[in-house]
């Protein structure tokens, strides 16, 4: 090969790609049994914090756009987890609160967090919260570093 930084065992992405699809692997069967998507989890998981949030809310916590979300808060909806409705002082705002079905999925899903914590980690619980601490560190330290790369790029055009 005439370019070695374009040997697919050279790309840290597709790395990223790689342990994705794995971890959605192992978050789909517990997900089903809460009748859940990956997105769908991550919302109510926001909204278990919350309680409740408006749509612009839960985009930004979610880094979702509202085509996405839009969606997803319908079908959570359907499922009578969430309730969505315009705030009466700015009709433009609609705002998600959980349902009493929707707080009752908590309980259920408490499990999911540890499940793949040990999937990822060791089985010794003080060097897993070690690795997992210094894991979330160094995604949430690459994450600001692409965000800022791109944020100036679109200042450069």
């Amino acid at each position: 090969m005439a370019y070695p930084q374009l040997l697919l065992s050279n790309q840290l992405c597709f790395r990223f790609y790689a342990l994705e699809r794995e971890l959605m692997a192992a978050y789909r069967p517990m997900l089903d049994q809460l009748g859940l998507t990956y997105a769908q989890y991550i919302a109510m998981l926001y909204l278990w914090e919350h309680e409740k949030a408006t749509v612009g809310e839960l985009c930004a916590a979610l880094s979702l756009d509202t085509g996405t979300v839009s969606p997803l808060l319908k079908r959570l909806e359907s499922a009578s987890l969430v309730t969505r409705n315009r705030l009466v002082r700015d009709e433009r705002t609609v705002e998600i609160a959980l349902t009493d079905k929707g707080k009752m999925l908590e309980e259920q899903a408490q499990n999911i967090p540890g499940h793949i914590a040990s999937c990822l980690l060791s089985k010794d619980l003080d060097e897993q919260g070690k690795k997992y601490d210094q894991l979330r560190a160094i995604l949430d330290e690459t994450l600001e570093q692409l965000q800022m790369s791109r944020l100036e790029r679109s200042k450069e055009t």
